[in-house]
């Protein structure tokens, strides 16, 4: 693990194009360890273009970007054994049980069998899933899949971990359970990218603030410096002066009276 403090991610003018489409326009960004990155931005802002950048997912980028001080165009591995990541939507494999899924995916990270399926039947019984675990995943509900993709995430131990909407089909007992874990994590120094659309969440866990709009930064700070630099209010109307989207409520009106209609 490393310590707080220690830069954990450098990126420097970070580009990325898919055909003509610019998608990420020059991303300089610097992250230590033991924080809580609230990376929030509208629908193809370049959000997950840059996560999935970090996790060795996309290549043919332009610029540089080092994970535990190591170029990522190196071509190593070893770097993403130390990284967790729960995607907005994945792909489980359905037919297989939560015990076959979890070690699964524990042996890919070099953990033997024993210990991974030991660590993944605590892990479900602590989410309140154990019951579970030797069921086939296609008969899980939305929320019992989340809590499956989050102990997958978690069970090597990780030093980065990336959360693109994490509490999606979570009950409210469970989000205040995962909010304090994410506080656990940060404070053993771990680093935590917290992607989501909920700007409450955002505004109350997170240490940093990172908005990313049309493929730039356009503020990074605390949350009492974001309100300082823009005078609003909560994280969602700073979100809406940021991003220039200011015609919610005209849409909704919009919307109610087509619903009037007869």
């Amino acid at each position: 693990m490393d310590a707080p403090g220690e830069k954990i991610v450098s990126i420097k003018d970070l580009k990325m194009s898919f055909g003509e489409k610019q998608v990420l326009k020059g991303i300089d960004l610097e992250i230590q360890g033991g924080q809580i990155i609230g990376y929030i931005g509208p629908n193809g802002a370049g959000k997950s273009t840059t996560v999935k950048i970090l996790l060795g997912i996309l290549e043919g980028y332009q610029g540089e970007v080092k994970v535990f001080g190591e170029d990522i165009s190196a071509g190593s591995i070893e770097y993403k054994k130390r990284i967790g990541y729960v995607p907005e939507t994945a792909e489980l494999y359905d037919t297989l049980t939560a015990q076959e899924y979890l070690t699964f995916i524990g042996e890919i990270y070099g953990i033997d069998y024993q210990t991974v399926d030991r660590k993944a039947q605590k892990l479900m019984k602590l989410l309140g899933i154990g019951e579970a675990y030797t069921n086939r995943i296609s008969s899980f509900s939305k929320g019992m899949k989340q809590k499956v993709l989050i102990v997958a995430s978690l069970l090597h131990n990780p030093d980065i971990l990336f959360f693109d909407e994490p509490l999606s089909g979570l009950d409210a007992n469970s989000v205040m359970v995962f909010k304090e874990i994410i506080s656990e994590l940060a404070v053993q120094g771990k680093t935590i990218f917290y992607s989501s659309h909920i700007m409450e969440v955002v505004e109350k866990i997170s240490d940093r603030i990172i908005l990313i709009h049309s493929g730039q930064i356009v503020a990074d700070g605390t949350f009492l410096q974001l309100q300082e630099k823009c005078s609003e209010g909560s994280l969602e109307d700073i979100f809406n002066q940021l991003t220039g989207f200011n015609q919610h409520k005209q849409i909704a009106d919009e919307f109610i009276s087509v619903l009037k209609e007869g």
